[in-house]
């Protein structure tokens, strides 16, 4: 009897995050900043969608006309029940790769898109699937790629196979994964603990070992038990590629573009005395010692002149999604932490504070004592920091689609706290609303108007599942602590009004 999973781990659901690069409206800011011509996106297809949360929240917020599979047929029935709720143009199915790459029935796709698939499958569906992009993808199409790669992945590339073997071998039949994964990670502790010089050489695994204890067993499923899992080099993927016509654009990672918190000068240096191409991307993966890449890869992709690459990225509106006092400035980056220029990123965020949005022209009269390089850079900083989003240029009548939607995950949240998106038309995408902000908002829908209000109509909700909220660490037992607590959280959320207005979640 054929394995329908083919090797990938389906005994345990997938989680319901949202992933920003799915969005086709990123592609436009990080391929201006490579000096890119942007495509129009109108049709866009992901492969592997996982629960379905990324396609049907940019499905609803958009005029793009999406398609996908996942192989896993309670992840696409939970998908499709999300695109029932909001009848936007998303074309979902319960395809293994072979099966809905090899359909006659698909249009020619702007966009592509697979995250958290390529590194966790066989070589036959890697095939399938450059020759379905050799096929379905345009000419100036583009397609993202997110892939384990080497040489950050170099020291756990053992440890994983014997986390993996661990549950093959050891793990006691019947028992579920969740404790297979724990008791294999219990080993792989105990033999750190021996001094091995496997441990001598690869300093960083144990730490690795002890942080995968501490993660989402769902997440770790996925990520190091599959029975496929093959980080590989940025060379070796581009030779994958090439079959499909495919060039290198620009990492879908915006803060992969602002190289002085990523590289000493030295080795920017370095980099700079090596021609564009395949070979200085392998280099930076040494230099910064890359584990995960996220990429746009363009089929035809077309060079702007620097007149015209200004004029667009002047054209970009974007909106500041952080309230002002909440906000540092500062930004992480793989040389560690730098502080960000004051005289540059408190005046943008006074202006923007308003939570209304600005074309980068805008930007430019408003603050002329700000360069437009520093406009452009402070934008892409911000967006790294998520503090800051682009806005999406034609959604067409996105409006009633992700009301319908983001009602139908509001009664969701009455008994799940892992969904913690709503669809905006402002962005065309995903917006970050934890369980309780979607409570919050649908009580105030419900009549009640103060957040103390919304705080005493969420309380019986919880407390008929017996759950409790955490102050410190604590578990809050009697009503009125956890009242208390829902208040402050609702008084928060009061003050993100104008912003949940501005992006249509709120009337």
């Amino acid at each position: 009897m054929t394995d329908w999973t083919a090797g990938y781990m389906a005994d345990i659901d997938y989680t319901y995050g949202y992933y920003a690069e799915l969005n086709p409206q990123r592609i436009k800011l990080a391929f201006l900043s490579a000096g890119l011509q942007p495509p129009d996106v109108q049709t866009a297809c992901e492969l592997g969608f996982g629960q379905g949360v990324s396609i049907n929240l940019n499905a609803a917020a958009s005029n793009v006309q999406w398609y996908g599979t996942d192989f896993n047929p309670s992840q696409a029935l939970f998908a499709q029940e999300l695109a029932d709720a909001s009848g936007a143009q998303a074309h979902l199915f319960d395809q293994s790769f072979e099966q809905f790459c090899r359909r006659d029935d698909l249009p020619p796709f702007d966009f592509i898109a697979l995250h958290g698939i390529w590194s966790w499958i066989n070589d036959e569906n890697r095939q399938i699937i450059v020759e379905f992009i050799e096929r379905q993808l345009k000419v100036g199409g583009v397609l993202y790629i997110s892939y384990n790669t080497q040489p950050g992945w170099a020291s756990m590339v053992p440890m994983r196979e014997l986390l993996a073997e661990h549950t093959r071998v050891l793990g006691a039949p019947g028992h579920a994964i969740g404790g297979r994964i724990d008791d294999a990670l219990e080993f792989a502790t105990r033999l750190l603990d021996t001094d091995p010089l496997f441990a001598k050489a690869n300093p960083l695994v144990k730490q690795k070992v002890e942080q995968l204890k501490k993660k989402n067993r769902n997440y770790v499923a996925h990520e190091y038990f599959n029975h496929d899992w093959a980080p590989m080099s940025f060379t070796q993927m581009a030779d994958w590629l090439a079959p499909a016509k495919l060039n290198f654009a620009c990492s879908a990672n915006y803060l992969d573009h602002i190289d002085i918190v990523n590289l000493s000068p030295e080795q920017q240096a370095l980099l700079d005395s090596l021609p564009e191409g395949n070979y200085r991307q392998m280099v930076r993966d040494f230099i910064i010692n890359q584990p995960f890449r996220k990429d746009y890869w363009v089929k035809g992709g077309r060079k702007l002149t620097s007149l015209q690459q200004t004029q667009q990225l002047r054209q970009q509106a974007v909106l500041l999604i952080s309230s002002p006092e909440y906000m540092d400035l500062k930004l992480s980056g793989m040389l560690g932490q730098a502080d960000l220029n004051k005289d540059v990123y408190e005046p943008f965020i006074e202006l923007m504070g308003d939570f209304k949005p600005r074309t980068l022209a805008e930007i430019e009269t408003s603050l002329p004592q700000l360069s437009f390089s520093q406009i452009q850079q402070a934008v892409m900083v911000l967006i790294t920091k998520n503090d800051l989003m682009a806005v999406a240029d034609n959604t067409g009548d996105a409006g009633p689609p992700c009301r319908a939607l983001n009602q139908h995950i509001a009664n969701l949240s009455h008994s799940m706290s892992e969904f913690e998106f709503n669809a905006s038309p402002v962005v065309g995408g995903g917006f970050a609303l934890s369980r309780f902000e979607q409570l919050f908002i649908q009580a105030r829908q419900q009549g009640h108007k103060t957040p103390a209000e919304w705080a005493n109509a969420v309380w019986p909700l919880l407390e008929a599942q017996n759950q409790r909220l955490l102050n410190e660490g604590k578990t809050l037992e009697n009503a009125q602590e956890n009242i208390s607590m829902l208040t402050r959280h609702a008084e928060i959320l009061s003050r993100k009004w104008p912003l949940l207005k501005t992006l249509e979640l709120v009337d």
